[in-house]
């Protein structure tokens, strides 16, 4: 007998919201279910994001909840239907289940932020650029891991060429443009890439350089995925232990801030893509 496929990040969020709704109405689980002719057990499966639910489902239960955000119930019922297998779930065995959760949150998002203070970003680094951060992981990766991450790397940034590409908004500090990752050549070939991807419409491109001194958000990186609406947005931190995810109203409305802030004392994006030239044509 085979195993039931372990759930999707997506679809556990989903489960969250609405535990979230039931819990706000002050509902059981039991009190819950009978809105579905079910019992406390779907109820609770469905919140755990171990059983799928139908968007005429989504939309009962936040009825009987009391929700009225129709936006955030239709945004809950777009998240439903079958699950059908993407590109990331060739992984499943190889890679940690949370780095196919992000690759999940990057293709369903509607923009992408990010604040880097220490390299260069994911979604922007060149395959040999890639190789050579998971070369000097903090936890010793074998040669095959480090293909294996670096080709899970590129493949996720597929969301940036698209037919209809994620807009990417990011800042980055200037010492993360100056680490010579991979020696002169490796670190040229990163920021030719980096220029060269500066230049589509939809990615923008801001560096915070050293004589901005103290910043905002100072030795911190985010990585923000903006959902259909704001109570979908979803906070990634990369940390020494692993992948987090934040989606509680009040942190991600703080983070939405610190972005803010973070990018309002870094270069525009024009002033950007000159510094860079400079920076690369001394390397």
């Amino acid at each position: 007998m085979t195993s039931a496929p372990p759930p999707t990040g997506r679809r556990q969020r989903l489960g969250s919201e609405l535990r979230k709704l039931r819990e706000r109405a002050g509902l059981t689980a039991t009190e819950a279910a009978t809105c579905i002719g079910g019992n406390q057990a779907r109820i609770s499966n469905i919140e755990a994001g171990r059983y799928g639910v139908s968007a005429d489902r989504v939309r009962t239960l936040a009825s009987h909840y009391g929700c009225t955000d129709k936006e955030l119930v239709e945004a809950l019922a777009a998240m439903t239907g079958e699950r059908k297998r993407q590109w990331w779930e060739e992984y499943r065995d190889i890679l940690p289940a949370p780095l196919l959760d992000l690759a999940e949150v990057e293709h369903h998002a509607h923009h992408l932020r990010g604040a880097i203070t220490g390299h260069v970003p994911g979604l922007l680094q060149t395959p040999e650029h890639a190789r050579e951060i998971f070369r000097h992981a903090v936890r010793t990766l074998t040669p095959p891991d480090v293909e294996h991450r670096v080709s899970f790397r590129i493949k996720r940034q597929a969301v940036l060429f698209r037919e209809d590409p994620v807009p990417y908004q990011v800042v980055i500090h200037e010492a993360a443009l100056r680490i010579q990752v991979g020696g002169p050549a490796v670190h040229r070939s990163q920021l030719d890439h980096l220029l060269s991807m500066s230049e589509l419409d939809h990615i923008s491109v801001q560096v915070i350089p050293f004589e901005a001194g103290a910043f905002p958000g100072s030795g911190q990186s985010i990585y923000y995925a903006a959902g259909p609406v704001p109570q979908l947005d979803t906070v990634h931190l990369d940390q020494t232990h692993g992948l987090a995810f934040i989606d509680g109203a009040e942190p991600l409305s703080e983070y939405r801030v610190l972005f803010e802030r973070m990018a309002a004392v870094a270069l525009t994006p024009s002033q950007t893509r000159e510094f860079i030239g400079k920076i690369a044509a001394t390397s």
